[in-house]
């Protein structure tokens, strides 16, 4: 007679409005995290976030952070000042994002080349005969 192995518990399915889903549609993008991640370190003006976050366009940071003041995550302060000055800080709340960002960017630095391995396998594997899903 075999025995019979139980299942692990499945976790309970997040539904499509869920909280996680909602908070990752907005903060999960690579240009928020890079945001966070560059604030970090304090206010910044426009042209310094431009400046220090590679590749992103003037219209994607516009973007990015109107939606995370928006959301409460990043401050905006214009200055009575000519020319204008305008900075933006993290709140308290986006504050709380910074060592969950910060993990995710060391989690990725330490396996960067092991994912990059099997994606390259994976292309090879895939250009040599009829692949999968």
């Amino acid at each position: 007679m075999s025995e019979v192995t139980p299942k692990p518990a499945v976790p309970p399915r997040i539904r499509e409005g869920g909280a996680v889903r909602e908070v990752l549609d907005r903060i999960g993008d690579k240009w928020s995290m890079l945001v966070v991640g560059t604030l970090r370190a304090g206010p910044r003006r426009f042209g310094e976030l431009e400046q220090a976050i590679a590749g992103v366009s003037q219209r994607m940071l516009t973007l990015t952070l109107r939606r995370l003041v928006e959301d409460g995550l990043v401050a905006r302060t214009a200055f009575a000042e000519v020319p204008p000055r305008v900075e933006y800080e993290l709140t308290d709340l986006g504050r709380t994002l910074v060592p969950l960002v910060m993990a995710l960017a060391e989690w990725a630095m330490a396996h960067r080349e092991e994912i990059n391995a099997h994606r390259s396998r994976h292309r090879a594997d895939t250009a040599d005969g009829p692949g999968g899903h």
